[in-house]
């Protein structure tokens, strides 16, 4: 039987790894200025940042409704979904609603707890112990279970759109910028977000702490497959993967952008370091 690895586009994988992978993926939609687009099909994130800036307004962003995930759903064999951390959308609760009306146990749904290619992790496995062979089943419990392995952060470089999006206030967002202060976001094991450390002046800094700290956990490094995902800084990209292919040498190490949803919240010059522990 037919085994449909299927996921929601915040997990940044884009069009070419997806139809490599034989993935598909559900758009969230980002609106602004009273205008709705889907992610990654009719906006990315040049054409956001570009929006922002003529607006000066910080897009919406919704989960696929119950009737999307009911079309995306309706289609032969087994299917299995991997979204975005149910603490940070409403997407994997329409997601489980879909699932729930569907023929029983077609559609296994498995929150990542996570977000970006940290989900991306998840389906790339996926997709690869599909290809094994491995039952619907197998894979569920696999994924399941390698959940908690997955080890995300990101620093950001602009204060304005964590203002924006409400997390965090006025002072703080004039104190970063005065201050030169880099954010240092990671995914907590409970899919939330939470400030892991501040690094001070050049941007560089912040940078070379995320992969001081990728280095400290080196004994620890599931070596098959590494993230570099950011929004437009492609440069810094190249980097982060040449000093991760040095430090570590993993069989893949991938670079992409992130989507529309991903780039409302975080903003330009945002980049994150993915990885999974054994």
């Amino acid at each position: 039987m037919t085994i449909h690895i299927l996921t929601d586009s915040t997990s940044d994988l884009g069009a070419e790894i997806r139809q490599e992978f034989g993935v598909e993926a559900i758009p969230l939609t980002v609106t602004i200025d009273g205008q709705a687009y889907l992610d990654e099909i009719e906006i990315d994130q040049d054409k956001l940042f570009d929006l922002v800036a003529q607006t000066g307004v910080l897009p919406k962003t919704a989960a696929p409704s119950l009737g999307e995930f009911q079309k995306f759903f309706d289609r032969q064999g087994e299917s299995i979904f991997i979204g975005i951390s149910s603490r940070l959308s409403a997407t994997l609760q329409n997601a489980m609603l879909a699932a729930e009306g569907m023929t029983s146990g077609r559609v296994r749904v498995i929150d990542s707890l996570n977000l970006s290619t940290g989900i991306g992790l998840l389906v790339l496995r996926a997709s690869e112990l599909r290809d094994a062979g491995r039952s619907a089943a197998e894979i569920e419990q696999d994924i399941v279970a390698c959940v908690p392995k997955v080890r995300t952060s990101f620093v950001i470089d602009r204060m304005d759109y964590l203002y924006k999006g409400g997390r965090c206030n006025a002072l703080q967002a004039i104190a970063g910028s005065v201050l030169k202060i880099h954010p240092i976001i990671e995914v907590q094991p409970d899919g939330t977000l939470g400030v892991k450390s501040k690094a001070r002046g050049i941007r560089q800094k912040g940078l070379q702490a995320m992969l001081d700290d990728f280095a400290a956990h080196l004994n620890e490094l599931d070596g098959h497959r590494v993230f570099v995902t950011h929004t437009a800084c492609p440069e810094d990209a190249a980097f982060l993967k040449d000093e991760i292919i040095r430090l570590a040498a993993p069989d893949d190490v991938r670079i992409t952008r992130a989507g529309s949803v991903i780039s409302s919240h975080c903003g330009p010059g945002t980049i994150g370091i993915l990885y999974m522990v054994k």
